[in-house]
């Protein structure tokens, strides 16, 4: 995994920020293509961000032509104003992100998801994310790694207020995750994003569903 060249939306986010790190300081990639909506201000000669809006994704079609894919793509419905807007951004775009990476011929996808995804679900949330699960594993990219995490532990720049209180609550009770509570356990987001960038160097072929106990 030498002279390698990666894609990666949502590069702003939790896990994003971090996962970029690791991307501009891996020896791995000559070239990271970061799908931005705005400048993020991160300066690197590596970087190559894209101004998009994601609607129009065959206009930047050429950001595609690379050896991996991640995708890091997520909201919340308070942020996204609607159920329809939240699944706009992360199920449709997700899987729009997909599809053209498995037309420029990707070998890898690496995307976040969340525990209890299920397209079955009654729950809104999790039944998103199965469809989001769905939709990407139908594209045929031969390597689908789909992330599963629990809680995520990290400075978000936006203020997200019920996950800053799940983390202040359960900070102290770290220690108890473990054997069957183990696949609960909270996770820190730069542990999320080397998960992630390892599964990239593995290739495995398939729908690879990485669970939260595998990453920690």
């Amino acid at each position: 995994m030498t002279n390698h060249t990666a894609l990666i939306a949502g590069s702003t986010g939790l896990i994003g920020q971090e996962l970029l790190k690791v991307l501009l300081d891996s020896e791995n990639y000559t070239l990271v293509n970061s799908l931005v909506r705005k400048p993020s201000g991160v300066v690197h000669p590596k970087l190559n961000e894209i101004i998009t809006y994601f609607d129009n994704l065959e206009n930047i079609a050429d950001a595609f032509a690379v050896n991996d894919a991640y995708c890091c793509l997520g909201s919340t419905i308070k942020k996204a104003g609607s159920q329809e807007a939240f699944k706009k951004v992360d199920v449709d775009y997700v899987i729009e992100i997909a599809r053209h990476s498995y037309k420029a011929g990707v070998g890898s996808f690496a995307v976040i998801s969340s525990m209890g995804a299920n397209p079955d679900s009654s729950v809104f949330y999790n039944k998103m994310k199965g469809l989001m699960e769905l939709g990407v594993s139908n594209t045929g990219i031969k390597s689908v790694n789909i992330f599963r995490p629990s809680l995520l532990l990290g400075k978000r720049k936006e203020f997200r207020f019920g996950e800053k209180v799940a983390s202040i609550l359960i900070y102290p009770f770290i220690f108890l995750f473990f054997g069957p509570l183990r696949k609960y356990k909270p996770v820190k987001s730069g542990k999320v994003a080397l998960a992630m960038f390892e599964s990239a160097k593995e290739a495995k072929q398939g729908i690879n569903i990485i669970s939260n106990d595998k990453i920690v």
